[in-house]
């Protein structure tokens, strides 16, 4: 951007609202058409001719419809990472890239997974879900019985415990923001809620826990406390308007908001419920670490508050001096996000951002603040307040609370060196 143009739309309401250059999160709000005006200005008084030549895509038919569509060739980079074990294909992650995406929805060919033994191929006219147990009657439902029920829709992430593990490593790691914090995603899904279908099966007095059970190859089960499902889970048939992708648990998934993503079980055949967990491997040998005092952390459903700057981060680089605008993603199980704050000196003072609406619980929400770099060295860093009072948390306090055999539920303040040269990378403070 020119340094005339700068001057141009450097308004005398741009007030710095924190050290490094942060400025006041509502300076967009108030001044975003002066800011387009004047850089479209600039743009076409030296672009106009070339900008409105004809392009060879206006001389000719364009492409017929299609039954169903699919991104534009120009971003095939916008991909899901996979790292699948090479001795067992069908177990491993793929990565939602976070930082090629804007919004707080996650296209459902986007959403990252975590599987098992592969992704089932689920004939939805033969599965059924069975609900037994502690219970009054047991009861079997078709795929199309559950259809026939009313629905409920909501947006929620899904996120999993091992997500950000990298974090616990002595050194940062330096991967693109998705790469690293993307096994986490977010959607609109809809289906029945849980509670109804548990109400018509009719709960015995004993019953505290509910074991979920897939239909993949692994048959992954877990415990679930009966209290969360009666509350707000959901019996999944949709993701974003559309039937359940295959990898993300077609023809049903439970759903279960804010908590560890390994209670999400897909491709859903059976819930127990019972008195007690069934101890599972996934609750036991995983999900299960052993803290500072001896003791193991164990049963730690809720995803704490955590927040990242998405834009700039690791893999961009600055070419200019001037304005930019800071964005990330905030979310907590534990409700809704009250409030980022942003630091560009390295936490030595934080400003606040603008929350983009809606802002709703145990739901992505993205924030963004107006930042000016005049090309000095910085780190840029957010943390998230949610509406329990709950922060963010820094990681030297995350590692002094949880000691150094951690792999779950890593939610440190995430901070990103730039240099005078406009390059990022991951670093400690």
């Amino acid at each position: 951007m020119p340094k005339q143009l700068l001057n141009a739309v450097q308004p005398s309401a741009e007030i710095e609202a924190a050290g490094g250059g942060l400025l006041d999160r509502r300076l967009f709000l108030k001044q975003g058409l002066i800011f387009t005006a004047a850089t479209w200005g600039a743009i076409n008084s030296q672009t106009a001719k070339a900008g409105f030549e004809r392009e060879s895509w206006t001389k000719q038919p364009g492409k017929p419809f299609s039954n169903y569509g699919l991104p534009s060739d120009y971003e095939k980079k916008v991909i899901r990472w996979i790292m699948a074990n090479d001795d067992a294909p069908g177990n491993g992650v793929s990565w939602t890239p976070l930082h090629e995406l804007e919004g707080i929805v996650t296209p459902s060919g986007l959403h990252f997974e975590r599987h098992h033994n592969g992704v089932p191929a689920i004939d939805p006219v033969r599965h059924r879900l069975l609900i037994h147990g502690l219970v009054k009657r047991s009861l079997t439902f078709s795929v199309s019985d559950l259809l026939q029920y009313p629905m409920q829709s909501r947006l929620c992430f899904i996120e999993c415990g091992g997500n950000s593990n990298a974090g616990w490593r002595s050194e940062p790691i330096q991967t693109q923001v998705g790469y690293f914090h993307g096994m986490a995603s977010c959607s609109e899904w809809t289906g029945v809620p849980l509670s109804v279908v548990l109400q018509e099966a009719g709960i015995k007095g004993r019953a505290k826990w509910i074991v979920a059970e897939g239909s993949d190859a692994s048959m992954m089960n877990i415990s679930l406390p009966l209290d969360k499902a009666l509350d707000d889970c959901l019996l999944a048939l949709y993701q974003n308007g559309e039937r359940l992708r295959p990898e993300n648990g077609y023809p049903l998934r439970l759903l279960v908001p804010g908590w560890e993503g390994v209670l999400n079980v897909k491709w859903l055949r059976r819930l127990n419920l019972a008195a007690k967990p069934v101890m599972a491997r996934n609750e036991t040998a995983k999900y299960t670490e052993l803290l500072p005092s001896g003791k193991a952390r164990q049963f730690s459903f809720v995803m704490e508050p955590k927040s990242v700057i998405t834009h700039p981060s690791f893999g961009h680089r600055l070419d200019r001096h001037g304005l930019y605008q800071i964005s990330g993603l905030a979310w907590s199980g534990r409700g809704k996000i009250a409030k980022v704050e942003v630091s560009a000196d390295g936490g030595k003072s934080w400003a606040e951002a603008e929350l983009q609406e809606p802002v709703l619980p145990q739901c992505f929400t993205r924030f963004r603040i107006p930042w000016r770099w005049q090309g000095q060295d910085v780190v840029l860093k957010s943390r998230a307040f949610d509406e329990t009072g709950e922060v963010q948390p820094e990681r030297s306090e995350l590692i002094a609370k949880r000691g150094r055999h951690g792999y779950f539920h890593y939610n440190a303040i995430v901070s990103w060196a730039i240099t005078e040269a406009g390059e990022i990378s991951h670093v400690y403070l």
